[in-house]
């Protein structure tokens, strides 16, 4: 199966994180979440990618090439104005013959990728989207679904009345082909707001995948801070390393610094005399923490103009 990841944002919600770098290449664990996304479709046997992508788009293709290095291979498609996010997707048709995956690309989830493909093809759906259960449905789109799991309508940020279930569109979709007809070329459309609804109406059989998994939108730097504590603290399978204090290559530390994990250090780091480190913290490559700082619930990385 095939895939098309959405990074065409600006990621306006996660500044200033997002000022000097797309927001795809904002490093979780040291890494540049992108690059966590590729890894785990790539773990479900999706070795085709296509990345659909608007600003800061040079960076993105830049690191990530043609994807060899991460077992995968990638295509990269560029939007000359925003088109949302049925418009990016049509916008990579060319590359989209049989029936695939299409994912926002700030979500980091545990996802089982395999099994909701799977249940995509036993429902004979024609889209079938992942759904999350959350504390507050009113920031997110609520969707509604008989027994069976097909969806009987979208309620987008509902009002504290409306709410009549917990289970939210989780930003991943599996998508018949036949779909991209349905939505005009060069044209800003929403895949939620419009293009499902729309297939709704129609009686076309669009099924919910509900997951239990880890799953948190990193838009905003609140999220993004909370995500780094709930993958050093276990909460997400993907990290096998939780609770630990890993250190990078070429790390210079002080024999009198006190670490405590969960911590992780990235490469070339300077850790000096009598620092203190308390987990939840990572630090990204080539920092410094200078003599006598305590540092703690924190992430810490260089801000580059280039990346």
């Amino acid at each position: 199966m095939k895939a098309v990841i959405l990074v065409g944002g600006e990621g306006t919600r996660l500044r200033p994180l997002t000022c000097n770098r797309p927001k795809a290449m904002v490093p979780v664990l040291n890494t540049p979440f992108l690059e966590h996304v590729i890894h785990h479709l790539a773990r479900h046997q999706v070795r085709e990618i296509v990345l659909a992508m608007g600003h800061l788009a040079q960076p993105i293709e830049g690191y990530l090439g043609d994807g060899s290095r991460f077992g995968v291979r990638l295509s990269y498609v560029v939007e000359e104005a925003p088109l949302g996010t049925a418009g990016a997707i049509k916008n990579a048709e060319k590359y989209l013959d049989d029936t695939f995956l299409a994912l926002n690309g700030d979500i980091f989830a545990d996802l089982d990728i395999t099994a909701m493909a799977s249940f995509h093809r036993q429902c004979r759906a024609k889209v079938t989207i992942a759904l999350t259960p959350v504390d507050d449905p009113t920031q997110y789109g609520l969707v509604e679904t008989d027994e069976r799991g097909r969806i009987l309508r979208f309620v987008e940020k509902p009002s504290p009345e409306e709410i009549t279930t917990n289970r939210v569109n989780a930003g991943t979709y599996v998508i018949e082909p036949d779909v991209l007809a349905q939505i005009p070329p060069g044209t800003n459309v929403s895949i939620e707001r419009e293009t499902f609804p729309r297939l709704l109406a129609s009686g076309e059989p669009v099924y919910a995948y509900p997951s239990s998994g880890y799953w948190m939108d990193t838009g905003t730097p609140e999220k993004y801070l909370q995500l780094h504590r709930d993958l050093l603290s276990g909460r997400s399978g993907y990290y096998p390393l939780a609770g630990e204090v890993v250190t990078g290559e070429g790390c210079h530390i002080h024999p009198s610094a006190q670490i405590r994990g969960p911590v992780v250090i990235g490469s070339n780091c300077t850790i000096d005399r009598d620092v203190r480190i308390i987990g939840p913290v990572v630090i990204g490559n080539g920092c410094t923490v200078l003599e006598g700082a305590l540092v703690g619930d924190s992430v810490i990385w260089l801000s580059l103009i280039h990346i």
